[in-house]
């Protein structure tokens, strides 16, 4: 009887049987293109990652306007850093 895994979801996945788990195993074992990480390998993909950025922002909190938020969320992926932009351009001009 095949074991499943309840997502939170609520769909279930069926888990592989160990006869299947080794046959898997096996063929990955026989693939002359497959191999079994080194542990310096492991240790390198743990580090991998986004590099740190020279000039990071600072995370803060502010109240606008429900129609200026509308705007840019509507302008798609990239909105906030579009506000910030906007408010550099504005900085450009004026004196706060």
């Amino acid at each position: 009887m095949p074991k499943f895994l309840t997502l939170r979801d609520g769909r279930q996945v069926a888990l592989n049987t160990p006869e299947e788990d080794a046959a898997i195993n096996a063929a990955v074992e026989t693939d002359p293109d497959t191999h079994l990480p080194t542990d310096e390998e492991l240790r390198s993909l743990r580090k991998a990652g986004r590099p740190k950025a020279s000039v990071t922002k600072e995370r803060i909190t502010i109240r606008l306007s429900p129609e200026v938020v509308e705007r840019f969320r509507a302008s798609g992926p990239g909105w906030q850093t579009r506000i910030d932009v906007a408010l550099k351009d504005w900085l450009t001009t004026h004196k706060p």
